[in-house]
């Protein structure tokens, strides 16, 4: 059951900027992903979620609520970390906590204690004094203890070092155990892959696609990373691979024709060819890897190296295109 609905979203600010016809669906109790570089129209997305800016045109649904007319309502629902943090004029983070927690109607501050441990935040610092970490940390606390049963987090790890992220994103597993739904926007592809559902790709405020991490984890295909003694040798293997034939004189190429070592069918399953220089990376099935050691027989290769298909592998073949 859908507990986001969006809906050809647009909200534009002229000269490219902003987000144009956005449509995605995030399932109760899932941790929905939403990567893109920066400017690329997340933050925009999330503010248009909560009710913060109006949209141009597209429709946004959220817990059954219009955050266009419904925002303040919609908050009692939503926890959020914001993108950019400002704290009010208050002495601590103790006393910010406390504040958080009258408003939330928070009574019991165990949960609160052990987010604040597991981050390792000293909530006695000075609020204005505090590092970007710090006030991150803060805002982490604030928001999880007011356990709302959706949590919308723009970039929430920014500032904070690879222990606390990795605890971090323990404490979003803990989350999801409990049934909260989680839409979570990022630029770091590892943190996304781990704890993520499903990830929504964006470039210049358009969804490239969505990609289901648990076909993702389980994928078969192979890439390789394949360095060869120079770029014309590189050159050549590519051309050969995607075509039925290399024309005559090709650089690097040996002087006998294709001797049919690949068929068709074999060439068409080596996907996504790319050469850099010296190297040719590609991506193939596994009963293909015969295929592939075949077509390097005549080849002199320096190196070659198995990887697997990541999250930034696929958004970066979609950027491309």
């Amino acid at each position: 059951m859908s507990i986001i609905s969006v809906e050809n979203l647009t909200k534009d600010y002229g000269r490219g900027r902003g987000i144009f016809n956005v449509s995605f669906e995030v399932e109760k109790g899932e941790i929905y992903g939403y990567v893109g570089t920066n400017g690329s129209g997340k933050t925009t997305t999330i503010r248009n979620m909560l009710g913060f800016v109006f949209p141009d045109s597209g429709k946004i649904c959220i817990d059954g609520l219009d955050p266009s007319r419904q925002a303040a309502e919609l908050m009692r629902h939503v926890s959020y970390i914001p993108g950019e943090i400002a704290f009010p004029s208050l002495p601590t983070g103790t006393d910010f906590l406390k504040l958080q927690a009258e408003y939330n109607g928070v009574t019991d501050f165990t949960y609160m204690n052990y987010v604040a441990d597991k981050l390792d935040l000293d909530t006695t610092a000075n609020l204005k004094r505090m590092s970007k970490g710090m006030k991150q940390k803060t805002a982490i606390v604030a928001a999880l203890m007011a356990d709302r049963d959706i949590l919308v987090l723009d970039e929430p790890t920014t500032g904070l070092d690879p222990l606390q992220r990795d605890n971090f994103l323990e404490l979003l597993r803990g989350e999801k155990e409990k049934g909260k739904t989680i839409f979570l926007s990022g630029h770091i592809f590892e943190e996304l892959e781990e704890v993520c559902d499903r990830v929504a790709m964006l470039k210049d405020g358009r969804i490239l696609g969505v990609v289901n991490m648990h076909d993702l984890r389980h994928k078969t295909d192979r890439n390789y990373e394949i360095t060869f003694i120079s770029p014309q040798s590189a050159a050549a293997f590519a051309a050969r691979i995607q075509s039925s034939g290399c024309a005559e004189g090709t650089p690097g190429l040996p002087e006998t024709e294709d001797d049919g070592l690949l068929t068709d069918m074999e060439k068409a399953g080596m996907q996504d060819i790319r050469t850099n220089d010296c190297k040719v990376t590609l991506s193939l099935p596994p009963e293909m890897s015969g295929a592939l050691f075949r077509a390097m027989a005549r080849y002199k290769i320096l190196n070659i190296r198995e990887t697997n298909v990541t999250l930034e592998d696929v958004f970066m073949k979609e950027y491309r295109k």
